[in-house]
């Protein structure tokens, strides 16, 4: 887990300016030291300028503890460090100012400028220094080593620190920048779980109104005939007992037909039962898995699962005849196979609306018409009026007004369209037009 910028905010617990209470013993420590340096550095000082011993320690006092303030600002005390070069003293202070403001995010103008002027400051005191112990006989080396002895110590306290501090300075904003890219990273895998989870929460609403279709599908027409035979059989049976045992047998029928079909869907439901039972939340690298799994359980489903298709249209409409229907069927064009799913929601239309004229039309008249085209399969199903006292009545139907919201969402889910609604002569019409591809 990577920390964010948020959470390094928080983090700054140390004093003033410091992040750390670590950072600040550091640089007080350095301060210490830098100022009995520059304190001790002072004596010759205060003798060579010929001004009181004490006000020359002040002096190399006040000047080495300026290095506390590295980290707040660095260019004061380098210049520091630069000004009291010819005083030779705040040798500490300005190798770790260097240090610290070549590790800076500075512009690397200002860096190269200020250690351009450290380099040329010590060189100037070195050369001078060295000459006057040449001339007072400290030195008796050859003239070759001024020069040599003014570049050695200048390079030796100048380059060492600023290529130090800007190699720290490149990998802490090295290491700054893959943590941003760590948090942006982190933001995205956030930001696509919850987006798997939104995606996952609507197929599963999908899913859920795709049974609520399919059963209703499966038990409305199923039990619409039963009860249609029912009435029709209490009605017959002392008058015409044979016809009673034919209705009874139909309702026997027909119940284990809708029995079959429900058995069908629980077991594709229970097969999914152990991949869905805990809603707990799924890992990101899972939903690729997740997704995989949905589709093959989905292929799974519409091979084995096949569903009614459309050769089975004349047993359909022969079931609402021995229901007491007067169906009409004609089809049109050449008959041909279909995509499966083109077939089943074709047959769930037809299924639908007759259980439709079931419910709120018993005794009328019904045609249904089938019409085969270049690209699309069409159909129509319409009745008449209803008889004035309908065996719907008799039976007490009830209507959960969902059967038309259903064959309409299968129909425009295929690129469909679909129309319904009553006709001039006082009956019910229902079309659907399905691409065939």
């Amino acid at each position: 887990m990577t920390t964010t910028g948020e959470d390094r905010t928080a983090a700054h617990a140390g004093p003033w300016w410091w992040a750390r209470w670590r950072s600040a013993a550091l640089d007080v420590s350095l301060a210490a030291v830098s100022a009995a340096e520059c304190g001790a550095e002072g004596l010759p000082f205060a003798r060579d300028a010929g001004i009181p011993v004490p006000v020359g320690v002040l002096f190399g006092v006040l000047a080495g503890s300026v290095l506390l303030l590295r980290r707040k600002w660095p260019i004061a005390v380098v210049l520091v460090a630069i000004a009291i070069t010819p005083a030779q003293m705040g040798f500490l202070m300005g190798v770790v100012g260097l240090y610290t403001l070549a590790a800076a995010e500075l512009p690397r103008r200002i860096i190269v400028a200020l250690a351009g002027m450290s380099l040329v400051g010590t060189a100037i005191v070195t050369f001078v220094r060295v000459r006057q112990d040449m001339a007072r006989g400290d030195l008796t080396l050859g003239d070759w080593f001024e020069p040599f002895a003014s570049i050695t110590t200048s390079l030796g306290l100048t380059a060492p620190p600023v290529l130090l501090g800007l190699y720290v300075g490149a990998r802490r904003r090295l290491m700054e920048s893959l943590r941003e890219r760590a948090d942006s990273l982190e933001r995205e895998l956030q930001l696509l779980a919850e987006r798997a989870e939104e995606r996952a929460e609507w197929a599963r609403g999908e899913e859920r109104t795709r049974i609520a279709r399919d059963m209703h599908d499966v038990v409305a027409h199923r039990v619409s005939l039963m009860v249609v035979h029912a009435a029709a059989l209490q009605a017959v049976a002392r008058k015409d007992p044979e016809k009673a045992v034919r209705n009874a047998a139909l309702v026997g029928d027909m119940g284990r037909q809708a029995l079959t079909e429900l058995r069908e869907m629980l077991g594709v439901l229970r097969s999914g039962d152990g991949a869905v039972r805990a809603p707990a939340p799924v890992p990101l690298a899972a939903v690729g898995v997740a997704a995989a799994a949905a589709a093959s359980r989905a292929a799974a489903e519409d091979g084995v699962g096949e569903g009614p298709c459309l050769s089975e249209l004349d047993e359909l409409i022969g079931q609402s005849a021995a229901a007491g229907m007067v169906v009409d069927l004609s089809v049109e064009g050449v008959e041909r196979s279909y995509a499966q799913e083109v077939e089943r929601t074709a047959y769930r239309v037809v299924q639908e609306a007759l259980t439709n004229v079931h419910k709120h039309a018993a005794g009328a008249k019904t045609y249904v018409r089938l019409a085969h085209r270049r690209s699309e399969i069409a159909m129509q199903v319409e009745n008449g009026p209803p008889p004035e006292l309908s065996s719907a009545s008799v039976a007490g139907l009830p209507s959960g007004g969902n059967g038309l919201l259903g064959m309409r969402e299968r129909v425009v889910a295929l690129g469909g369209v679909f129309v319904s609604g009553p006709t001039d002569a006082g009956g019910f019409r229902v079309s659907a037009v399905i691409p065939a591809v």
